[in-house]
């Protein structure tokens, strides 16, 4: 039809000829770009080891092709390849866009270039013009005017401040409908202000994936390595999977011979510092001056060690920072959305070369001088210290811990080196089977100090010109004081004092002085005879607990405690009755009693204690002549009876002691447990959560047929009671979900059971046969039948 061949296009109308080169051109065009594309593609696959299942997940989140604007953002430990990821992701996805774009490095050129720059490279490179801005709000309006009907992709690498998005992507609307926004960023909570559609964890390698990597950067084949699969496994496993290092150290290696990977491997901390501790400092620099200090403190002592608070001793990492004042929910809510800390199983984790790099700031530019450090924690370091007998002033170390196994000599010398710390503001010492008594306490401690736990403090009293202003928490376990300091101390931030196993303790402080005391703990103080009278009208404290203390006579008279909400006196053998209550105690909360005469508080407990939520009376002793009043415990939601005693009896200062010489199980116990139980029941509020009756030798027909009434009863203990069999249905229970009937010895068969019940313990239930067929509906069952 167009005639014969040979004469090439030039026979062909014009609009052929031309539509011809324009394909031609179209064609070659496309294949440039299709190189291009190859190219870059190649390039970042190179670095994409491992994480093809993390580009999945991060393109299922973008859903290209579905209506409406996407923000996503990636958000991870600087290191963990959040761009090289987005990279690959923009080069697979950005042809399915009118315009698209990658802004990178945000953090870096806003600091040095400012916003404006950056919104005129977003305008330029999706516009394809020269965009000159005046400001940035300028800025803002023009990107929402010209990109409102546009179907975009952006790609806005290493964000590190709310402002930047406010001013590149500021609202979902100032795009057209089927845009993505992938914003990548070390801060989880700038994502979740901005209100982001998606946030998608940068995930780790496993070994198996970091292997790869590895190998691809360290393996050269013309210098092959003998054990190489070994040594390549060693150095991933202190890498963790963080695909920067990986890709550092296997560089590294690359050209090194077998005696050099050897050598290198016993020192690649060292290695690792120059380049990618300095790139994730990035992340450290950003912080504010008191999450700093709360990170380097977590990375130098406190990686592994519980989140949560402690209220009876024990270096609980939460107490401490409570008394350094870092705020630590704020602060650790911010480490954690810069990927700096994790939280695992209730405990402070990180990544090991985020650990090193905490290290790294902290030995700063004297890293083989400890005594130039503002924390020391290594054995090693202090134990030099110490056998070094330094003697000059130190004002760098600001915290110190220790754990020693006792040596002799060693408390004196660490005291010594001690007395030299000018700035110090907290310190935890623990040395175990220590009992020197020659050892020679501290000249001088620093009134800088903030927080102190010290096992086996020497025997000498605190010196005299000890005077902490600052000081938060004081806990002293095993130490050989007699008393704590002479005369009368004022330390008025002080909130936290636990004094645990000091068998030489005789007396506790004046509290007068301890005005803002809010935590008090006395335990196994065995020559304790008087607590201060000034605690019973204390106006701070919030929690007492007090136990076995055997020589304390009396606990004070109450005669204030207006914000006590926890009050513990257990098993001080010597301290006969409850104190008397001169006030009602409205703001306490729990209540437990152990090895006490509370016949008194027994018939007052219900208007004084009205707002009581948790009650424990174990090993106690009542007169049956006096009246119960429980009538004013409406709150109360736990109620633990164990071992109640019904009277003293004459002649014997501990009525139960009589029950251990005659052997009788059966002394008074019948009586107690019908009349005990017949007053008590009506009274409980029907709030009752927890009841637990386990030890009071309850026997057939002695349980109110009334404990159907508590429908809101969750827990029931009933162990160890002498009961065959119980009298009473429980179906009435509906919230009932853990029921405990452990060493009921003479049970013959377990009654029928709510339906919700998920937890049974029945062991050591010796007369038991079968469990029946309804329990099937258990998630936890404990029996042991014969």
């Amino acid at each position: 039809m167009f005639g014969g061949g040979g004469g090439g296009c030039s026979t062909l109308p014009k609009a052929i000829v031309e539509w011809w080169h324009e394909s031609k051109v179209i064609k070659e065009i496309a294949d440039t770009i299709s190189k291009k594309v190859f190219f870059v593609n190649s390039y970042i696959d190179e670095d994409l080891v491992g994480m093809s299942s993390r580009l999945q997940e991060l393109e299922a989140r973008l859903d290209i092709g579905s209506h409406g604007v996407r923000m996503v953002g990636v958000w991870g430990v600087g290191g963990g390849s959040k761009t090289t990821l987005v990279s690959s992701l923009y080069m697979r996805i950005s042809r399915h866009f009118q315009g698209h774009c990658i802004i990178d490095n945000i953090r870096e050129e806003s600091s040095k270039h400012g916003l404006i720059t950056l919104q005129e490279k977003l305008l330029s490179r999706l516009l394809k013009i020269q965009i000159n801005l005046q400001t940035v709000e300028e800025g803002k309006h023009i990107i929402r005017s010209r990109l409102k009907n546009s179907n975009v992709l952006i790609l806005l690498d290493d964000v590190d401040d709310c402002k930047q998005l406010e001013a590149l992507a500021g609202k979902h609307n100032w795009f057209g409908s089927g845009s993505r926004i992938v914003i990548t960023t070390r801060d989880e909570h700038l994502l979740l202000t901005h209100k982001v559609d998606f946030v998608c964890p940068i995930t780790l390698l496993s070994h198996e994936e970091a292997i790869l990597l590895f190998n691809k950067h360290a393996y050269k084949k013309d210098n092959l390595v003998n054990d190489y699969e070994v040594l390549s496994s060693h150095v991933v496993s202190y890498d963790n999977g963080l695909p920067l290092a990986l890709k550092i150290l296997g560089s590294f290696l690359y050209d090194k011979n077998e005696k050099e990977w050897l050598s290198s491997l016993s020192r690649l901390k060292d290695i690792a510092e120059t380049e990618i501790l300095e790139k994730l400092k990035i992340s450290f620099d950003g912080l504010k001056s008191v999450e700093k200090e709360l990170f380097l403190d977590i990375a130098c002592f406190f990686r592994g060690k519980s989140t949560r608070k402690s209220y009876i001793g024990g270096d609980k990492a939460r107490d401490i920072f409570e008394a350094c004042g870092y705020h630590p929910d704020i602060g650790r809510k911010v480490l954690k959305q810069k990927a700096l800390i994790s939280i695992v199983d209730g405990r402070f984790d990180m990544h090991d070369v985020v650990q090193e790099m905490g290290h790294y700031i902290v030995r700063g530019e004297d890293p083989n001088n400890p005594e130039k450090h503002s924390r020391v924690w290594k054995h090693d370091e202090i134990l030099n210290m110490c056998l070094g007998d330094s003697i000059m002033d130190n004002d760098k170390i600001e915290a110190i811990q220790y754990v020693h196994c006792f040596t002799p000599g060693h408390l004196s010398r660490f005291c010594k080196i001690v007395s030299n710390m000018k700035k110090l503001r907290w310190l935890s010492l623990t040395l175990y089977n220590s009992r020197d008594e020659n050892a020679i306490g501290p000249t001088f401690l620093s009134n800088e100090l903030q927080y102190i736990s010290w096992h086996s403090y020497p025997r000498s009293p605190f010196p005299v010109n000890f005077r902490p202003m600052n000081l938060v928490a004081l806990n002293l376990y095993s130490s050989l004081q007699k008393q704590l300091w002479k005369g009368y101390k004022h330390l008025p931030s002080l909130k936290v004092l636990i004094l645990g196993d000091m068998k030489n303790l005789l007396n506790t402080p004046n509290f007068d002085g301890l005005s803002s005391l809010q935590k008090l703990t006395l335990y196994n103080c065995r020559e304790l005879q008087e607590i201060h009278p000034s605690l019973g009208k204390h106006n701070s404290l919030e929690y007492v607990n007090v136990s076995s203390c055997e020589k304390l006579i009396k606990f004070p008279t109450i005669v204030h405690m207006g914000k006590l909400k926890t009050l513990n006196i257990i098993y001080c053998h010597n301290c006969l009755e409850f104190p008397e209550i001169k006030s009602d105690m409205e703001s306490l909360r729990e209540l437990y009693l152990a090895d006490m005469e509370i016949t008194f508080l027994l018939s007052s407990i219900g208007h004084q204690c009205p707002n009581l939520i948790s009650l424990g009376l174990i090993d106690c002793s009542y007169s049956k002549n006096k009246k119960v009043n429980f009538h004013g415990l409406k709150h109360l939601e736990e109620f633990k009876l164990h071992g109640l005693i019904r009277s003293r009896m004459p002649n014997y200062k501990r009525p139960w002691l009589i029950q251990k010489v005659v052997s009788g199980r059966d002394l008074h116990r019948s009586q107690l447990s019908i009349s005990l139980f017949g007053l008590l029941f009506p009274q409980l509020s029907h709030s009752l959560k927890k009841l637990d009756l386990h030890g009071c030798n309850l026997k057939d027909g002695e349980i109110s047929s009334n404990i159907g009434e508590f429908t809101n009863l969750q827990e029931l203990d009933l162990g160890r009671n002498d009961f065959t069999r119980l009298d009473f249905c429980l179906l009435q229970l509906t919230r009932l979900k853990t029921f405990t009937l452990t060493d009921c010895k003479w049970l013959i068969q377990l009654p029928e059971l709510p339906s919700g019940i998920v937890i049974l313990i029945a062991d050591y239930c010796e007369s038991l046969t079968t469990v029946g067929d309804f329990y099937t509906n258990c998630k936890w069952l404990c029996y042991r039948i014969t």
